[in-house]
Formats: C-alpha cells, structure tokens, sequence
C-alpha cells in the first residue's frame, strides 16, 4: 500500500491519474482524474456519498485498486487500460464533479448525453480530451450542468446504498460504445500481474532487505506514459504530479534503473531527448506532451551514462551508429557553442545549465567554467572514442582522446588551486569558491585524476554527509537553506554521480556509507524529488522518478557486490 497522498494511483501508459495534488503543492480535499495532456489539468472530482451528503471514508491505494472504505460501504477504483478506468459502489454512491476550468461560452469543459450510446461525455478544453462516463450497472439519478456554457455546476451522481459501477474514458473525438473486458475483479487481477511482472524485471534481487524497492518499480511504472504529442516513444515522466516533464538529464538515470529488466522501455529513455536535438546539436531543457523547451540545456552526463547502458543492453551495430552521430552533435556543442574564443574548457549560462540551478557555485558571476561541466565532458569525449571504435572509426577515436586529454590538463592546471577545484569567470577570468557540492563533482573521473586531489576532493565530500546523505550545502553554511533546492537539501542524482566516483576512485568505504544512507533514507521517507539533510524529511514532489530509480540503481549494485 502507499499513500494517495504522496504517491498518484496511475497505469504505465496512461496520461492521467488518481490524486488529490491538483496543482504545484496543491492538495484538494477530494480525490481528482488528472490529465497530463497539454499540461496539468485536474479533470473530475470524485466525492464519495451516504444518503445524498458526503462519506467519511478511508482512502487506500495499492497497484491495482484504490479503494474509498467508510462506515455504511466503499468504492473502488481500478484501471482497465491506459486509458480507462472502472468504477464501482456498495453501500457508498459517488457524486462525479467537472472540476473547475477556464469557463467562458466557448470555452472549459461541456458536458452532455451521447445520443448514440446513452454515455455522458465531458469535453475538456484545457486537456483537449473527451472524457466518456459509460453506466455498466445501476443508474445515474441526478445531473447538473448538461449543455450548459460557461460558469455553473457540472455534476452526475450515483446513488447509495444500491451497487453500481461505471467506466470513465479519456480519448480524442470519437470511440466505439464502451465494452468491458472481463469483470472488476479480473481487471484488478490483470493490472496486479502486469506490475508485478515489471517488478520482477526490474528488482529480481529485492529482498526485506530492500523494503522500497516494490514501491520504488510502482513509481517508475505508474509514471509511464504511452507516445502521444512531443514524446514519440514510450516515456517515463519525473512526476505524475506537476513535474510531468523528461529533463534531459533526469532520464539518464530511470534508463539505468530499467536497463536489466526492461531494455527497450530503458533505450527509450535514454534516446528521448535526443530526439529533439537542435541543427547545433544541443538537447532541449526538457520535453512534455505539448512543449519542447530550449531556453537552458542541462549538463552532459549522457557518456557517462551510456558507458553503463552499454554493459547491459544488447545494442547492434545501428543503434550504435545512430547513438555515436547523436552524441557527438551534442558534444560538439559543448565545445563548439560553449566554449569562448581561446578557452579550452566549455562554460555555463546559467546553474539551470547544470541541473544544480540554484547553488552556490553560481552566486557570483553565472556565466562560468566550472571543474563538474569538465570532468563531464571528459567522460563523454572518452565514450565517444570507445564507440567510435566500436564502429570502425579509429581516427574519430584518436580525435576524441586527444581533446579529452587537453581538457583534463586544463582542468588541473586552471581550475585545481591547492585542494580544491574553483569556478572561473569566463568573462574576466576571476576564480570562486563556493561550499557547494557541485564543486566536487569532478569525482566522477575516478582514478583519472592524480591521488592527491581525489584525496582532497574525498575528504570534503565527507563533510557534506549527514546522517541521511549528502548535503547539496554544508549544514554549517551560511548559504544552508533546509527546503533551499540545490542550496542544502540531498538530491538522488549527486548521490548516485558521487558515489560511483569515488567506487571507481577506490575511496570504496565511503562510498558504501554515501549509498547505505541515501536507501535508508528512501525506505523511511519515500522518493521525494530532494530530502531535508538535517531531518530526512521529503520535500517538493513526493512522487519522483529518478529518486526511485537512484535507490534501484544503489541497491541492485549493493546486492550485486554482496553476492560476489
């Protein structure tokens, strides 16, 4: 069981869910239909009902139905594909509210009685969608609102204590009449199965000892979404709650949770982005079903990962290919578009360029080169060459050595000052420290960097562990913020990048202690986008996929290593 609360009650496939968040940290007293298309929109309200007021129920959620439960009977909820979901009462009826929209004569949400099949149907103009109410037993008794423009009540009800069920559809213009594909029961039975197949793919090691994991594969499958606008591939969302977008960095990670279980769904990740490459080859800031955003990009950490995607999917020699011409375009912007005449290193615009949008790194000049943005490049110029022979194409291969050595050079030589890495102004060429965590992310080059300065870079990464994980900012800081984003709190993307540096730097104790941590702190506080360093607590949305796929990705390594 999980809460309702922190965690949406969704179908891989499907653009909507069952959740009372109706918008940014926005929680409504009663359970809503979501749409994910064209943004979030909260569709229908669902009010349980006893003798025509509303119910005092007990809302419980496991992967294949969500249940209300009250004194006098209860309601249950499950889906029979992606795209449809049943409905059924006892004892309890069921008041179906058109949540409220933009309303005006032409527009919102208009609701009225099919001719052809008697179904009610809902046009939604801010999702674009239909949404179809189907009677499979029982009757509706009351309606408001039927062929009414603009402002004003639109409800159905079904009434308690007579049994009743229902099929609510979300699709475009036109569908045949509604027909059920077996009973409540089977349907439930079906979608148990189907999870748990995905689980068993993806968390074959799961044990009491990795009490999250189930939870952890629920998140990552219940926030897939079948192709449909932008996203031409299967796609897993960060969040079936407001952050419903890829990042074209957070996808890195849900493709190597999913790589050794579901290798196509894990391929579709990582390739998503790459399909909306700009002509200078940079990846957009994000991808949704109805925006592709370009104003920022996020860091290059695709060799990185495809290095570790390669290990385990069976690639041929095509796949290869196209991913090689793909990466390259986009390391060329790197070094092509972002590095200013005369420098060796690339810089950022902004800390949304880094995915660390607000730390400390970037409170002096922002537009700055910066060691983590190196050591990134480094590893993506290095996978570059590896697929470049892989292809046939040892020239390519000699080339892209080449300017990663040039590059690790100018990372010791401008930007290693004592003990520790510092930004530069590509502006004036002034150097900053900061107490950011980013500033050690150069980590991530393991034994490629001289002993000395993996020994400095250890050594402060280890006072940015608390006892939950690491702290984006020390706790000591001035520049702490508890709920600060990049400013404090422990996020699942630095953890896994640190972890696997030092792991590959040999500072292998440390790296149990960062990984053994970040899980305990999952298993007690859910798959928060980001945590409280100090309490643990979850922050920002509950519901975040390259969290769950961090702790999937840590105790599949950690149960690996144990069974060595």
């Amino acid at each position: 069981m999980f809460s309702i609360r922190d965690i949406p009650f969704s179908h891989r496939g499907s653009w909507f869910d069952i959740s009372p968040v109706i918008a940014e940290k926005t929680y409504a007293e009663d359970l809503h239909l979501v749409s994910h298309q064209t943004g979030m929109h909260p569709v229908l309200r669902f009010v349980p009902l006893h003798d025509g007021t509303r119910a005092d129920t007990e809302v419980t959620a496991t992967p294949a139905q969500l249940s209300w439960t009250g004194a006098d009977g209860r309601i249950d909820l499950a889906y029979q594909n992606p795209d449809t979901i049943r409905l059924r009462g006892t004892g309890l009826g069921l008041r179906i509210e058109v949540a409220a929209g933009t309303l005006t004569p032409f527009t919102g949400s208009y609701l009225f009685r099919d001719p052809v099949d008697g179904a009610y149907v809902l046009t939604s103009y801010e999702t674009g969608r239909r949404y179809r109410i189907t009677v499979l037993t029982g009757e509706i008794t009351a309606t408001a609102g039927v062929e009414t423009l603009g402002a004003g009540d639109r409800h159905l009800t079904l009434p308690s204590p007579s049994a009743w069920e229902i099929a609510i559809e979300e699709y475009r213009t036109g569908r045949l009449p509604f027909t059920a594909t077996g009973s409540f029961d089977e349907i439930a039975a079906g979608v148990a199965a189907q999870f748990d197949a995905f689980t068993n793919a993806v968390a074959p090691w799961r044990s009491t000892e990795t009490p999250a994991a189930e939870l952890a594969a629920y998140v990552l499958w219940s926030a897939t979404v079948d192709p449909a606008g932008f996203l031409t591939r299967p796609g897993v969302l960060m969040s079936k709650h407001w952050m419903d977008k890829v990042w074209s960095w957070d996808h890195c990670f849900n493709a190597l949770a999913l790589a050794a279980g579901e290798p196509d769904l894990a391929w579709h990740q990582f390739q998503l982005p790459f399909d909306h490459q700009d002509p200078t080859g940079a990846l957009p800031d994000s991808v949704t079903h109805s925006e592709v955003l370009y104003n920022f990009v996020k860091p290059p950490i695709h060799g990185w990962a495809l290095r570790q995607l390669r290990e385990q999917l069976p690639l041929d020699r095509d796949q290869l290919t196209e991913t090689y011409e793909r990466l390259t375009a986009w390391t060329r912007f790197w070094l092509d578009q972002r590095r200013a005449p005369g420098r060796a290193l690339p810089h950022y615009q902004h800390g949304n360029d880094s995915g660390w949008d607000n730390a400390t790194t970037f409170d002096g000049d922002r537009v700055i080169e910066t060691a983590d943005l190196g050591a990134f490049l480094i590893l993506q110029l290095r996978e570059l060459a590896s697929l470049a022979r892989t292809i046939g194409r040892p020239a390519d291969a000699d080339a892209w050595e080449a300017t990663a050595q040039t590059i690790l050079e100018t990372l010791l030589t401008e930007l290693w000052q004592g003990s520790r890495f510092v930004s530069l102004s590509t502006r004036t060429g002034q150097p900053r420290a900061s107490s950011s965590l980013l500033d050690f992310m150069p980590i991530v080059l393991g034994n490629s960097l001289p002993a000395d300065v993996l020994a400095h870079l250890a050594t402060r990464i280890g006072q940015h562990l608390t006892t939950h994980g690491l702290a984006t900012e020390p706790t000591a800081s001035p520049s702490y913020t508890a709920d600060g984003y990049w400013r404090g709190p422990i996020w699942a993307p630095a953890t896994v990048l640190i972890e696997d540096g030092l792991r590959r730097a040999g500072y292998t104790t440390l790296a149990d202690t960062i990984s053994h941590r970040f899980r305990a702190l999952c298993e007690s506080s859910g798959f928060a986008e980001n945590f409280d360093a100090t309490t643990g607590e979850g922050l920002r949305d509950r519901a975040y996929t390259w969290t769950a796929s961090s702790y999937l990705i840590l105790a599949a390594a950690h149960h690996q290593r144990r069974s060595l």
